[in-house]
């Protein structure tokens, strides 16, 4: 993993899918701009989860970008993902390090320094910081305040994105914090036209970075 494939990070949903199939909906986020792809399923069977996650590695590995499964670690090993994110309330980090080896890719979700030190020292690769805007995706996300999401910015080694709320048109409002990137939910799979949707974002999120 490579801090700009960090940039756009695109947490799938099935929930606004409108008729397409999952695959479709990530292979257009990717045609968008998306960078990286996280899998993030609650009510799927293993069976049906491990098909989905198949489908979908196969369209990131054929874009050359990284695909990491939401907090199931066993799935994530079994298919050979090319890492694993985890909350504060999934397995621990360290666990999760473990279990996955030294070279896969390990996310945590932090909310305080506390948990983002915590989650460094455990091995994480990146930081998931938020919600940084109220969310409708996530109804147990906490807010982060902006003095926090910088505080941990400041504070660790590893590469941080913002989660939570985020959107073209108040993604503006992270400049300067620190982060590398965003990962977004509603904001790409919501929309109508998802192709259309990652590229603006995409664009926006660079002007905020100023890239």
């Amino acid at each position: 993993m490579k801090t700009e494939d960090l940039l756009l990070y695109a947490v799938t949903d099935r929930h606004w899918l409108n008729g397409r199939t999952l695959a479709q909906a990530v292979q257009e986020a990717i045609e968008g701009g998306a960078t990286f792809i996280q899998l993030r399923e609650k009510n799927l069977d293993h069976e049906a989860f491990k098909a989905e996650a198949l489908d979908i590695q196969k369209l990131c590995r054929q874009a050359k970008i990284p695909f990491v499964i939401n907090d199931d670690v066993d799935l994530a090993v079994e298919v050979k993902a090319d890492g694993v994110h985890v909350g504060q309330h999934d397995m621990e980090a360290g666990q999760v390090r473990g279990k996955i080896g030294p070279d896969a890719i390990l996310g945590v979700s932090a909310q305080t320094v506390e948990e983002a030190l915590k989650a460094e020292a455990a091995g994480a690769d990146y930081l998931g910081v938020g919600a940084v805007f109220p969310t409708g995706s996530k109804e147990d996300a906490d807010d982060v305040s902006a003095k926090t999401l910088a505080a941990i910015c400041d504070a660790v080694s590893i590469p941080v994105i913002a989660i939570g709320g985020i959107t073209r048109d108040n993604v503006t409002e992270l400049k300067d914090s620190g982060i590398v990137g965003i990962a977004v939910i509603s904001a790409i799979f919501a929309k109508d036209d998802i192709r259309a949707a990652a590229a603006d974002l995409k664009t926006q999120t660079r002007k905020a970075l100023n890239l």
